[in-house]
C-alpha cells in the first residue's frame, strides 16, 4: 500500500519533532518554563507578520528571530529588573501579539496563510522543511546530551550548580535559544495556539509514571514520538485537522497514564498476604 507523498512528509516532520519537543519539556516542565514556551509560541506571530510585511515567502526565519530576540529580552528583564517572571513574559506575550495583529491589520490577502500558522498545517510542509527539522533535531540533540548532567543539576538546584562550577548562565542562554528554535520550528506541526502542548504533555504524561529522571525523559521522548505520528496517522483517514488531533492523542496518553498512577498507587497502599 502506498502512502502519499504529503502524508510521508508529515509522518516525518512528526517523527522528528515529536521526540524532540518530548525530550526538551522534561526540562521546560521541571524548570517550570511552560508558560515561557508559550509566551515565545505567541511572539512567533509577531515574527510571521513581519515576515509578510516584509515580502517574504516564507516567514519561517524572520519568526525564528523575532522569538529568539523575545526569548533573550526574558532572560535580560529577568537579570535587570525586580520583576516577576510571569509578569515579563505576560508584558511581552500580549506586545508581541499586538504588535503582529496590527501588522496584520495592515495587509492584505495573507488569511490562508495565517492560518497555517496560528493553527498548524502539518501535511502542507515540504521536503525542504522536513529536512530542516532533521538538522535541527540532530543539532539540538547532541548539545542537550553533551550538557545533559549539568542541566539535570541546573534543574534540581542551580546554587548547587554554580557552586559545582556550571556555568549557569550561559547553560540558561543556550537552553533557552534551543526551546526558542524548537517550538519555532514546531508550529509548522501544531500551530502557535497548540504547539505548547507537544511541549508540556509528554513529559506531564511520562512523570506520572516515571520513578527517576532518566525514565521520564525515556517517557517522555516516546511519548512525543507515539502522540506526534499517531495524531497524523489518525487525522487523515478521519479528515479531521492534525494538529488538534496530536494535541487529543496526547491528553488521550495523559489521562491513562492518570489511571496507570491511580491503580499502582492503590496496589501499594493494599495490605499484604498475612
Amino acid at each position: 500500500m502506498s502512502i502519499e507523498p504529503f502524508m510521508q512528509r508529515a509522518l516525518l516532520a512528526a517523527l522528528v519533532m515529536g521526540p524532540l519537543c518530548g525530550f526538551m519539556g522534561v526540562f521546560v516542565t521541571a524548570r517550570r518554563m511552560s508558560f515561557f514556551s508559550d509566551t515565545i509560541a505567541h511572539a512567533a506571530l509577531a515574527g510571521v507578520a513581519l515576515g509578510f510585511w516584509m515580502g517574504v515567502k516564507d516567514p519561517t526565519v524572520p519568526m525564528i528571530i523575532f522569538s529568539l530576540a523575545v526569548a533573550l529580552l526574558i532572560l535580560w528583564l529577568k537579570e535587570r529588573t525586580d520583576l516577576l517572571n510571569d509578569t515579563i513574559m505576560a508584558l511581552l506575550l500580549s506586545g508581541s501579539v499586538a504588535f503582529g495583529m496590527v501588522i496584520l491589520s495592515l495587509l492584505k490577502g495573507f488569511r490562508n496563510e495565517l492560518d497555517r500558522f496560528l493553527f498548524g498545517d502539518i501535511f502542507s510542509v515540504g521536503w525542504g522543511e522536513v529536512e530542516v527539522a532533521m538538522g535541527v533535531t540532530v543539532g539540538v540533540s547532541y548539545l542537550l546530551f553533551r550538557h545533559l548532567n549539568s542541566l539535570a543539576l541546573l534543574t534540581a538546584h542551580e546554587d548547587l550548580a554554580h557552586v559545582s562550577g556550571v556555568p549557569v548562565r550561559r547553560l540558561n542562554q543556550l537552553f533557552v535559544i534551543l526551546l526558542t528554535i524548537t517550538v519555532a520550528l514546531s508550529i509548522r506541526l501544531l500551530g502557535i495556539v497548540l504547539v505548547t502542548s507537544l511541549v508540556v504533555v509528554p513529559p506531564a504524561t511520562a512523570r506520572n509514571l516515571a520513578q527517576s529522571l532518566r525514565q521520564q525523559i525515556i517517557l517522555s521522548l516516546f511519548l512525543g514520538l507515539s502522540g506526534a505520528v499517531g495524531g497524523v496517522a489518525l487525522s487523515y483517514p478521519l479528515n479531521l485537522p492534525g494538529g488538534p488531533c496530536i494535541t487529543l492523542t496526547l491528553i488521550a496518553f495523559f489521562i491513562f497514564s492518570l489511571l496507570i498512577s491511580k491503580l499502582i498507587r492503590l496496589n501499594k497502599s493494599l495490605p499484604g498476604p498475612l
